[in-house]
């Protein structure tokens, strides 16, 4: 540092070089204060007569220095903070009539609304007129932005925000509109928000305004709308095409009568966040804009519930900024109140010396000093956080672009990949999903182009399997076979009894499904990446009406397959009905693409069926990690099945992985043997474009600890051309690895069992028949190999084969039923004589479940919600008194077969006595 400024202090030097534009200084002290040199707040008011009151940027700003102004800019200079008068940095800027440093201000979000202690705003405080211009531009923009707020809250009903921008001293617009004319009260009505609607009425505004299709907000509602329009594509040209727009979905057909029909849609395209960039004064296009416009809003309202995480918010957070008004408000205050009780002591001190001795004076002294050394550290941190948050948003700012950049590269490489795929299997040229299709009013003699891109065109591939049995195979005994243990009856009540007294169960759910094939993942998801997707809350409308509790008691759907290993005198055969058990747990996700609800922390589910012979009873026993521990019963004592499960999520770009990490346990005490396996990978495919499918893939190793006999099972991915699709196969073995037996079969169909050398034979034989096929086979051929068909049997029985297991048929109403198995109709099922029975945390009584499996989607949507906030809050609650949560019904111990960590049931849930239950729901 230079002898000439030894007299000045950092802060006063600091001013000195921002009135005189010093650039060269500026940056030197901003070094400094880096590597914390020198103690500098950016911030800092002059204290000398000329420039009281007076921040760095306010003297950069009124001299017209722009470079320095952005470089304290970029240092994270307070932009709107006033000085002693009530100035901004903008108001002494427009004042000198420096226009790039204006413009500078508001690139740099000043307010250009501020009011100084003159009543005067920027505006008025300049005599350029081009400033003026700029400044009236400016304060048209922060109006109209305030009224997007507005109407943004509106439509998603947030009441607080609502409140807060009606509160303000400048409010915007109660009545303002957006491009189609709709009103606050029109958003508010239009998607029921009720409170919403309610506060905008009591607030003035006017229930009469009519938008662009002369609805009021009481009648405002979504329309469908159809008609004849031209769509062109990269191979085919220019086509006619009956579109129809309905529930926020684009669909088109090639003839009005199969619109009317609903059948044989050539293709839909989804409307969530799209935006019409074309505009038209012709009639029947605007027609059309207009009602693109109304079923985007539609469309994004059902995708865009409740999207983010689940991580815990803290609603008392401030910003830096707020930090920083409430550490100068509170510091004047200090200040003054200070130097009142000061002075006060000293007047005492010297009216009755006797009574207030020196030394209470000088205490009181040494606390204020205390107090204002506090209140300048505390300065010099948020100084620090100042610096720090305007890095944080600069790699923000660069991380959300990369992102949205590899977002839409992904998706255009994923529909590319979709379309090879499909012009290999189909032997057809590929149709680009992603094209620039663009759609024309056929009627109408205007020449302009409208264009809509970004047509998905939805692959129909279906996985289904027959379940026509195979000739010559050996069944097991009817007895034991699913469809005895599984009695339906689709026309019965569910509070009949059946003639051996057990309860008839339900066959359908009070109401279907709502269709989610219009509604696209990838929309949730590719504004999810980087988080971690245990924590991403889906919209409502890709859940299906059961929690992961429920979903796992479908695990025991076969129970059958252990009462029939306890029926066997041979451990042999009682590896190959675990074996066929283990297989069928995961069965029942096939074709569910719905994804379950949540567990709530302390949320349980509890099932008995004396027509299965068992009892369950589980628990969500932690919440981050989500970790879902089940125990059950044999109801004669028979077996022990018990578990924990933490589904570990990964994303694949144009696949969810979910990895159920834990481990399962089986217990037959009548031969003293305990069997461990852990589940394989599930995977969900084509969520970004095309038909969404699963598959399970990965290893199983059934392993019986008394006799070390294991089962080695492996689930087989697809592959490219589906020939691998579904199967699994297997040994097993002895415990010197001798191949006993051998398995194999489709864990969505059915598993056999048969010798280990015909099944090696087998193998050899369809591997040299199918490199003679290869041979054969012309380049034209339409032997080319494709996704099995699903309306052939595709598991081929070799002879000598023993079936072992074979799944029960679905319900003939299961598509409309969310893919539903009759066992999974049954589980959320609440009869009468339970309540009062279950404890109040079990499942059945969640209420935003309950909502959906009525057909209820905006009360199960705003349930989940309220859910989650209370979850939570209470989370929130226990941290601040230091209070633990604790299980109820498990306790986490040494799994005594494995040694390895597991959830373990504590017992009493079934003595019925339930107390000191959380209060969840």
């Amino acid at each position: 540092m230079n002898n000439g400024s030894t007299e000045f202090d950092p802060e006063e030097q600091f001013l000195r070089y921002a009135r005189n534009g010093d650039l060269p200084g500026i940056q030197r002290l901003l070094l400094s204060k880096i590597r914390e040199e020198t103690q500098i707040n950016i911030n800092c008011k002059g204290k000398s007569k000329s420039n009281l009151g007076w921040t760095p940027l306010h003297l950069a700003c009124y001299f017209g220095h722009k470079h320095v102004v952005e470089e304290l800019l970029k240092a994270g200079a307070d932009v709107n903070l006033p000085n002693n008068i009530g100035d901004t940095p903008l108001h002494k800027a427009a004042f000198t009539g420096r226009k790039e440093v204006v413009m500078l201000l508001l690139h740099y979000d000043a307010c250009a609304t501020v009011i100084n202690g003159t009543a005067q705003i920027p505006k008025d405080v300049t005599q350029n007129a081009e400033i003026r211009s700029m400044l009236e531009a400016a304060e048209r923009t922060e109006e109209r932005k305030l009224e997007e707020h507005l109407l943004e809250a509106a439509r998603e009903g947030d009441l607080s925000t609502l409140t807060q921008l009606l509160s303000r001293k400048k409010p915007p617009d109660i009545n303002c509109a957006d491009l189609l004319g709709n009103t606050p009260l029109h958003c508010a009505a239009y998607r029921g928000q009720k409170q919403c609607a309610l506060k905008l009425l009591k607030s003035g505004a006017s229930p009469n305004i009519k938008n662009k299709n002369g609805e009021n907000g009481m009648t405002r509602h979504v329309k469908k709308y159809e008609g004849l329009l031209g769509k062109s594509s990269r191979f085919f040209g220019w086509r006619s095409y009956w579109v129809v727009l309905q529930d926020g979905v684009l669909s088109w057909y090639s003839k009005q009568s199969d619109a009317a029909a609903g059948v044989r849609r050539q293709g839909c395209k989804p409307l969530t966040h799209a935006h019409c960039l074309v505009s038209s004064k012709v009639s029947s296009i605007s027609a059309w804009l207009d009602a693109l416009e109304e079923h985007s809003a539609y469309s994004t309202h059902y995708c865009s519930q409740e999207q983010g995480s689940e991580e815990e918010e803290d609603e008392e957070a401030m910003s830096l900024g707020e930090l920083t008004d409430s550490l100068q408000v509170t510091t004047k205050k200090k200040k003054r109140k200070t130097l009142i009780t000061v002075s006060s002591l000293c007047v005492m001190a010297l009216s009755f010396p006797s009574e207030f001795p020196s030394t209470l004076v000088h205490k009181m002294q040494e606390i204020c000093d205390l107090s204002s050394e506090t209140a300048s550290s505390l300065s010099v941190c948020l100084s620090h956080f100042s610096k720090q948050e305007g890095v944080r948003s600069l790699k923000l700012e660069q991380e959300v672009e990369k992102n949205k950049i590899l977002s839409e590269a992904l998706q255009t490489l994923a529909t590319e990949h979709h379309e090879l795929e499909q012009s290999v299997v189909k032997g057809s040229s590929p149709r680009s999903a992603l094209s620039e299709d663009e759609f024309h009013d056929a009627v109408s003699d205007s020449e302009s182009e409208l264009s809509l891109s970004g047509f998905e065109t939805v692959a129909s591939h279906s996985f289904e399997e027959d379940n026509e049995e195979e000739e010559g195979s050996v069944m097991l005994s009817s007895r034991c076979s699913p469809t005895s243990m599984l009695h339906e009856d689709h026309h019965g009540d569910k509070d009949e009894t059946q003639p051996n007294g057990i309860s008839k169960h339900r066959t359908s759910l009070p109401a279907p499904m709502f269709s989610r094939n219009d509604f696209s993942i990838w929309s949730i998801l590719r504004n999810c990446i980087g988080m971690e997707l245990s924590k991403i809350t889906m919209p409502v409308i890709f859940n299906e009406p059961l929690s992961f509790l429920q979903r796992l008691t479908e695990y025991m759907e076969h129970t059958y397959l252990i009462h029939q290993a306890n029926a066997s005198s041979d451990s042999i055969d009682r590896m190959k009905c675990v074996a066929a058990f283990a297989v069928s747990a995961v069965a029942s996700q096939w074709e569910r693409t719905g994804k379950p609800f949540n567990p709530l922390l302390g949320e349980t589910y509890e099932l008995v069926r004396e027509d299965l012979g068992f009892r369950l009873i589980s628990e969500q026993v932690s919440h981050h990690p989500p970790v879902s521990a089940f125990h059950a019963e044999g109801l004669k004592q028979d077996f022990v099945f018990h578990g924990s499960i933490y589904p570990k999520l990964k994303f694949w770009g144009k696949s969810v992985e979910a990895e159920p990490k834990g481990i399962i346990t089986l217990e037959l005490p009548k031969f003293n043997e305990s069997y461990t396996w852990t589940n394989p990978t599930c995977c969900v495919h084509n969520i970004i474009v095309g038909q969404l499918w699963i598959e399970q893939y990965g290893n199983m190793e059934i392993y019986n600890h008394r006799t070390g006999e294991r089962c080695c099972l492996n689930f087989k991915p697809c592959g490219l051309f589906g020939k691998e699709l579904h199967k699994v196969e297997g040994y097993i073995l002895d415990k010197s690895k001798k191949k006993l037996c051998s398995l194999y079969g489709k864990w969505t169909e059915c598993l056999y069992v048969i010798d280990p050398a015909a099944f090696e034979a087998n193998k050899k034989n369809d591997k040299k028949g199918a490199e003679e096929k290869k041979g054969s086979k012309s380049s034209g051929s339409e032997d080319q190999e494709e996704v099995p068909s699903p309306a052939a049997d595709t598991v081929q029985m070799i002879p000598g084969s023993q079936l072992l297991w074979r799944i029960a048929p679905r319900p003939p109403n299961s598509a409309q039923m969310y893919s539903f198995t009759s066992f999974a109709m049954q589980l959320n099922e609440l009869h009468k004589d339970m309540e009062g029975v279950i404890p109040q945390t079990d499942c059945r009584l969640r209420p935003d479940i309950r909502a959906m499996e009525n057909g209820d989607i905006d009360l199960a949507s705003e349930e989940k919600k309220r859910l989650e906030e209370k979850q939570r809050a209470a989370r929130k609650n226990r941290s601040k008194s230091d209070e633990d949560w604790k299980t109820r019904w498990f306790n986490q111990g040494q799994n005594p077969h494995t040694n390895s960590q597991d959830w373990l049931f504590t017992g009493g849930y079934w003595d019925r006595t339930y107390t000191q239950l959380p209060d969840i729901y």
